[in-house]
């Protein structure tokens, strides 16, 4: 299998996941939701917009519109690590239902100013070990966080990927 493979597929996932509370809160009524996401990266990077783009595609296969149905705010890190939280701060005051972030750094500053909005994190090596998650097992036990890896059953969260607007 390709990296371009394993990425799409990966993204595709990643789309799904980040739906999770999504659909868990659409039966609420027909409002926009708000999605945060926060890339280390700068917006402007070949790789980041190729991912975007798969994302934005696994979130219409969902059902989920820009513009219609979704709302998607992005704040980049651009590598500057020390920026941060302040970043993560200005992302979450914009009340995003959701926030999927990449990397240990961006959910930690995430960590740091909130624990009541659900985070879809990726690329995070040890969650355990960098104190994102209490435990594998339990992952819905540290408040806001989720990984698309680790929600299960026991979690509580009852909903699909395939979970749709409506």
């Amino acid at each position: 299998m390709t990296a371009k493979v394993r990425r799409r597929s990966f993204i595709t996932l990643l789309g799904g996941a980040a739906a999770w509370p999504l659909a868990a809160r659409a039966q609420q009524g027909e409002r926009v939701r708000r999605i945060g996401v926060f890339m280390p990266g700068t917006a402007d990077d070949s790789e980041y917009q190729a991912g975007n783009g798969a994302f934005l595609q696994a979130l219409g296969e969902l059902g989920w519109i820009v513009g219609r149905n979704v709302r998607i705010d992005y704040r980049w890190g651009a590598g500057d690590v020390d920026r941060y939280r302040a970043t993560a701060a200005n992302l979450v005051s914009l009340a995003p239902d959701v926030v999927l972030a990449e990397g240990t750094a961006a959910v930690s500053a995430l960590q740091k100013v909130t624990r009541s909005v659900p985070i879809v994190f990726v690329d995070v090596v040890d969650p355990v070990g960098g104190s994102l998650v209490a435990s594998l097992a339990r992952p819905a036990a540290t408040p806001g966080f989720y990984h698309p890896n680790l929600v299960s059953a026991e979690s509580g969260w009852s909903c699909s990927r395939t979970s749709r607007p409506g």
